[in-house]
This record gives C-alpha cells, sequence and structure tokens, in this order.
C-alpha cells in the first residue's frame, strides 16, 4: 500500500509538471519578444542621440569656422584702415559700391541693417584666404566720426598752425563670415580709431 501511494504522487508530480511546462512555454516566448522589443528601442534610442550630438558638433564647428573667417576680415579691415591718410576713400564717387560709408542720421537705419551681401556690390572681400569656408569673409567700413583731442580744444576749426594731428577718425568695421557650409554666418563689428 505504501508503494501504490508514493506512486500515486509521483505520477500526480509528473503530471503537474508536465502542465506547468506547456504553460510555460508561451509566456516564455512573450518575455522574450517584450525583451527584445525593449532592447530595440533603447537601441534606436542610442542612434538618434548619437545622430543628434553629431550635428551639433557639426554645426558647432561650421559656427567657429564662421567667427574665424570674420576675425581674420576685421583684422585685414584694420590694415587697410592704417593705409589711410584722408577721408578720400570716403568722399570719392563710387565709395558706397567700394565698401566705404558713411554713417548715417541717428534716426536713419544703419548701413548694415539690411544689407545685401550677395550682391557684390557695396562690400570688400577680404584677401585673406581661409581654408574651409564656403565664401571669403566680407566687409565694409563706415567712418563714424572725427574726436579731437584735448589738447586740441581750443582750436576747432582747425585755424592756425594746427595740423591737425591731434584729431582721431573713428571706424567701424561690419564683418559677415561664412562657415564651412553655405548656411552658416557670423557677423561681427569692430570699432577702430587712427590718427591723420
Amino acid at each position: 500500500m505504501d508503494m501504490s501511494v508514493s506512486k500515486l504522487k509521483s505520477g500526480i508530480q509528473k503530471k503537474r509538471s508536465v502542465t506547468s511546462q506547456r504553460n510555460q512555454k508561451g509566456v516564455a516566448l512573450f518575455i522574450s519578444l517584450v525583451m527584445l522589443l525593449i532592447l530595440t528601442v533603447l537601441g534606436l534610442s542610442s542612434v538618434q542621440t548619437t545622430t543628434l550630438q553629431e550635428r551639433m558638433a557639426r554645426n558647432a564647428r561650421d559656427t567657429n569656422l564662421a567667427f574665424q573667417a570674420a576675425e581674420s576680415a576685421v583684422k585685414d579691415a584694420e590694415t587697410l584702415i592704417e593705409t589711410f591718410n584722408s577721408l578720400v576713400a570716403f568722399t570719392s564717387a563710387g565709395a558706397n559700391d567700394a565698401g566705404f560709408y558713411f554713417e548715417g542720421d541717428y534716426d536713419a537705419p544703419t548701413n548694415w541693417n539690411n544689407f545685401n551681401w550677395t550682391n557684390g556690390e557695396g562690400y570688400i572681400e577680404a584677401p585673406t584666404v581661409i581654408d574651409g569656408v564656403a565664401e571669403p569673409p566680407k566687409y565694409f567700413i563706415e567712418h563714424i566720426k572725427t574726436v579731437i583731442s584735448d589738447n586740441d580744444t581750443l582750436n576747432l576749426d582747425n585755424i592756425g598752425q594746427d595740423s591737425g594731428s591731434g584729431r582721431a577718425q573713428i571706424f567701424r568695421v561690419t564683418v559677415y563670415g561664412t562657415g564651412g557650409t553655405s548656411t552658416a554666418h557670423v557677423m561681427i563689428q569692430s570699432t577702430y580709431g587712427k590718427r591723420f
């Protein structure tokens, strides 16, 4: 009798284990598919994040390249200003087409506000060659005002023997730089003074 009870118990346990194994086969497949789906979503998310970071790095490099090109054009413009001995370049015919302007009235729109940098007129292309930029940097120069030093304040109209050497001419340089692609632009301004 003991033997028959033990055989009966082992038969019931085998039946339970076979039944539970059959029930678990579908659950294991479902859990595996859910895990695979989660891993796929995580993989796609990391690919998108990496792509976005590469775009941001490329745009930052492009903007930096445009800024460096604009900075070099500021140096070129300051070098050109150092060659001036008078304001003849600003008063001659075609001065605006050559990139030389007088600052407008205080209530007038600024020269650089709606400036067209693509028409080929009204600006100077910087002579310095910058590798990797889509277009060379461009600039124009505005004469802002004449500043009289403290030593020359009593002779405002330059009467007598004064050579005018106490007068500084103030210029504003407006530069438009382009990066490695034609969509990255930087515009900077510099103020520069020279005595003559």
